[in-house]
């Protein structure tokens, strides 16, 4: 017998079901991409590259400017942004923080693109020398890292400097004014640097250390959609390979979208990498290194574990 409560049951349990989320096929309207003022990201927005991956899925791609790494991932925190682009300290400090992240592609760099650099008539011409200097970076930044890891092959320990973490706008104008004995940083300012106030490098990031730098989804946008992280993935990898091969058409891209000099944005697309590849146990490890040497030097709350936040892309799959 079909009872009034059973009919109730019922039609709760169909009103529940037609209301429920689709979940892993489900898709968003749109994908935020977070980039920062650097690499080939303004030639593949030229190239509509990603609009046209996703187009057919009926997902509009939106792209969401950066000056460097930190807020970028705050703003994959909060859930502002999907899916970002940022150096190897960036994650450390979010991680720390405790940041719904993921790793999820890695650009092995050849650490071309990233230096302290010192004025050119400074007494300053290697690192032991930057003992009692003030220096700026980036704080949280893949130049805060280049810093430290300079600092520890010295042999001299944070304490002996005077450190000035200032985002690059703003250390850009106290390099030139002579109000900061040296800076880490990394292009286009490095090349700028180079190019207009004759900067002169003491060490690049491949004389320090072996950076990397990262792919970043939000992790809740990962365990939602995996599918639409690899086709990002597999969208850039491709795209880098492009670019590999296409140094001028990037680099004209790059100098019309931030009005930065062309020689500049040539010098830094040249010794640039944007080959993009899975995160392997040599970049997990090196990327361990990075987050150990934070934490020993007090600059992290907690210590981290890198490899609880990587998430396995297989190429193809």
């Amino acid at each position: 017998m079909i009872t009034r409560r059973h009919i109730l049951a019922t039609t709760l349990l169909l009103a529940t079901a037609l209301a429920a989320p689709v979940h892993a096929e489900d898709k968003p309207a749109e994908i935020r991409i977070g980039t920062q003022k650097g690499g080939f990201f303004p030639a593949v927005r030229q190239r509509q590259t990603l609009e046209n991956a996703f187009k057919p899925l009926g997902i509009e791609i939106k792209w969401i400017d950066f000056q460097f790494g930190p807020p970028l991932l705050e703003a994959i925190n909060v859930g502002s942004v999907d899916f970002g682009y940022v150096g190897d300290s960036p994650p450390i400090f979010a991680q720390a923080g405790g940041a719904k992240i993921r790793y999820v592609a890695a650009v092995k760099s050849d650490g071309n693109t990233q230096a302290i650099v010192v004025p050119k008539d400074s007494p300053i011409h290697a690192l032991a020398d930057l003992r009692g200097k003030r220096v700026a970076f980036g704080k949280g930044s893949s130049a805060h890292n280049l810093l430290v890891a300079a600092l520890e092959k010295a042999g001299l320990s944070w304490s002996d400097i005077t450190p000035a973490p200032l985002a690059p706008a703003d250390a850009t104008a106290a390099f030139v004014k002579g109000s900061v004995d040296a800076w880490s940083i990394w292009d286009p300012y490095l090349a700028l640097a180079e190019l207009k106030e004759n900067a002169r490098v003491i060490a690049f990031d491949k004389d320090v250390h072996k950076p990397n730098a990262f792919y970043i989804a939000g992790a809740d946008f990962v365990e939602k959609y995996p599918s639409l992280v690899a086709k990002l993935n597999t969208a850039f990898a491709s795209e880098g390979v492009w670019a590999d091969s296409h140094h001028e058409d990037v680099a004209k891209a790059q100098a019309e979208a931030t009005g930065v000099d062309i020689e500049a944005i040539r010098r830094f697309v040249a010794r640039s990498n944007y080959r993009v590849v899975p995160i392997d146990a040599e970049v997990v490890k090196s990327q361990q290194a990075v987050a150990d040497r934070f934490a020993k030097l007090g600059l992290i709350p907690k210590p981290v574990n890198v490899s609880d936040i990587v998430w396995k892309w297989t190429p193809g799959s």
